[in-house]
């Protein structure tokens, strides 16, 4: 038979806390997913940002040219004085916010891709025009942009 629990005694039963382990699983359940996603869409909205920034730094080298050209390389960019970029945070070849970078220059064109495993890749070139594909292409952004 149950015996009564006493007045004095203080404390939770078994069911109880495994009511509340049970409540707390389901908490988490639907909450991680969805921090999960929006520090994706975070990552996304920074590295759309972040490929503008390039963009204009881009042309704003080019128009400091004696004969108008983009940069060889990122380390054009971020080695100038003053820098067009943080040296910090851009490199060939580097991650920035998730995304692989990767750059492409014929010093009349010029196309910046940025990869990610788990989403959609973004692509910007001389046009300043971002294009978000399936999966960027060294072929450039108009490549991305037939996908």
């Amino acid at each position: 038979m149950l015996s009564h629990r006493k007045l004095n005694e203080k404390g939770f039963t078994l069911v109880e806390i495994m009511i509340v382990v049970a409540i707390i699983g389901l908490l988490a359940a639907i909450a991680i997913p969805n921090l999960v996603r929006s520090r994706q869409n975070a990552q996304v909205g920074a590295m759309r940002s972040d490929v503008r920034a390039f963009s204009a730094a881009a042309e704003s080298f080019r128009a400091a040219q004696a004969t108008p050209a983009y940069p060889d390389d990122i380390a054009a960019l971020t080695g100038a004085t003053p820098p067009y970029l943080d040296a910090s945070s851009w490199s060939e070849g580097g991650v920035r916010n998730g995304y692989t970078i990767n750059y492409l220059t014929t010093g009349e064109t010029y196309s910046l891709n940025a990869t990610a495993d788990d989403r959609d890749s973004i692509c910007i070139d001389q046009t300043g025009v971002a294009v978000i594909a399936g999966t960027a292409s060294d072929a450039g952004c108009a490549a991305a942009a037939e996908e």
